[in-house]
């Protein structure tokens, strides 16, 4: 499994690339786009929106299904990545090149895992 040390992760299988000026960077996991097959339709939310920790901020459609995407932290939509609305399909090519949003003044963040810790946790769940 494909889990770059450098980043972050949620539970519900979000990372979080932290940057120099202090806004964090959020896109899904390899694991959550194996588990969502071919990625078709993403819906993003724009700049200047409001995200809350833990509350679906996008959601993403595949052959499978669609689900819901949740925010690590709380803090105000910087920039959103335009070519994931053209090219969904990225998240499945290189999902830890293809951050969804990126979110600064950020005043709340969730519970983050390190990789390691992400990993003891996957490897919790396959038995479920």
């Amino acid at each position: 499994m494909n889990l770059p040390e450098e980043l972050k992760y949620t539970k519900s299988h979000e990372w979080v690339a932290h940057q120099p000026d202090g806004s964090a960077r959020i896109g899904l996991t390899d694991f959550a786009q194996k588990e969502l097959g071919d990625i078709v339709f993403i819906n993003l939310p724009q700049e200047g929106d409001s995200v809350d920790s833990g509350a679906a901020f996008a959601d993403v459609e595949s052959v499978k299904a669609v689900s819901d995407v949740y925010s690590p932290v709380t803090g105000t939509v910087q920039a959103v990545n335009e070519e994931l609305l053209d090219a969904p399909e990225q998240l499945n090519k290189a999902p830890y090149d293809s951050w969804m949003v990126q979110v600064g003044e950020i005043s709340a963040t969730e519970e983050l895992l390190s990789a390691s810790e992400y990993l003891t946790f996957l490897s919790g769940k396959e038995g479920d």
